[in-house]
């Protein structure tokens, strides 16, 4: 892959936690800076006037890339508002959520602040901590401190049967797996657009299945709340600058034009030279473009600390149910170079 010069990224970092925040490759950006600009050149034109068509179809190429109609599809700013979104509109006090010990921890505070109360089992036996107070069963696409791709469809599925409102987080989904949430079975999904996708910060979605849409409320309270369309009654939270959703389409663009289920293939090998040249154990058994393996001695936060200070080497290392962890999450500008260099260190 000769992508690195497409990024903005400190050549003199190796970065391999593209997972944390995502990078924005230039033309991406370069689109961002041509809607801001465009935007303060005339404000009351642009936000008043033109935003909502403009919205519209920049949601049009991103339903049509994730495998959704445009009408059950709204941005948010990033997953976790499209997660607190459900989370207040879908749980009364004391509903029980099912859920998975590989959750993202803000997630968790989620439904607990909405007034639920968590059900944590391991996903190979997550059916065991069913009850007759479950009510919704939330799991990520991706776990975050794992890379764990999880068998969502299969879940949803189940939960359907069972009567129960399946919610993804894909925080780490678009762009790192293949999309399609009509086919998924989920009643909810939300994601980011800018980790994998690449896209421009704050760009994220919500998708909501049309039967669960009467009930999902959006988090702010004004113009248009009370409007009949999921759509429109998501589409106001007051001023703001939407830069970043608007360049959600060049961010696909980008990526259709670089091939990007090649480059998808050539990460994940990076993953698995990663796991041969540092001898370490990987923990999930199925992964994308982001493991975390098992660190051998040390502690990890000051592994990381060390990584970072004697070798500029960008990379999370954490503790994750008792267990030390550093998490590699590559995207197309990395190398194979940059990966040995983190064994070598290590």
């Amino acid at each position: 892959m000769e992508l690195r010069d497409q990024f903005l990224l400190d050549p003199s970092v190796t970065f391999l936690n593209h997972g944390s925040f995502g990078a924005c490759p230039r033309p991406v950006f370069d689109a961002y800076q041509r809607w801001q600009r465009e935007l303060e050149r005339e404000p009351v034109e642009f936000l008043a006037r033109r935003l909502d068509e403009l919205l519209e179809e920049a949601r049009s190429v991103l339903a049509a890339y994730v495998g959704a109609r445009v009408e059950d599809l709204v941005f948010v700013t990033n997953a976790m508002t499209g997660m607190n979104t459900l989370a207040r509109s879908l749980i009364s006090t004391g509903d029980e959520v099912l859920t998975s010990d590989q959750e993202y921890g803000a997630v968790d505070a989620a439904w607990e602040a909405a007034g639920a109360t968590l059900v944590r089992a391991p996903l190979e036996s997550l059916w065991d901590g069913m009850t007759e107070r479950t009510r919704v069963v939330s799991l990520s696409h991706v776990t975050s401190p794992t890379g764990q791709i999880v068998p969502v469809k299969e879940h949803c599925r189940r939960a359907r049967e069972l009567g129960l409102m399946a919610v993804v987080d894909g925080a780490h989904g678009p762009g790192h797996v293949l999309l399609d949430l009509e086919e998924l079975g989920a009643l909810a999904y939300t994601g980011n657009c800018h980790k994998w996708l690449s896209a421009p910060k704050g760009a994220g979605f919500l998708w909501v299945a049309p039967e669960l849409q009467d009930r999902v409320r959006p988090l702010v309270t004004t113009w248009g709340w009370d409007e009949q369309e999921f759509a429109a009654r998501h589409s106001h939270s007051g001023t703001r600058d939407p830069a970043s959703w608007l360049s959600v389409p060049a961010a696909i663009e980008f990526q259709r034009e670089h091939e990007w289920d090649e480059v998808r293939s050539w990460c994940h090998a990076l993953v698995e030279q990663f796991a041969e040249a540092s001898g370490l154990p990987m923990v999930p058994s199925a992964f994308g473009q982001m493991a975390s393996f098992e660190l051998s001695h040390g502690d990890p936060a000051e592994t990381q600390l060390r990584l970072w200070d004697e070798h500029r080497i960008e990379v999370p290392c954490f503790e994750w149910n008792g267990r030390p962890l550093i998490r590699l999450s590559v995207q197309g500008y990395n190398t194979e170079a940059e990966v040995e260099r983190l064994a070598a260190a290590l």
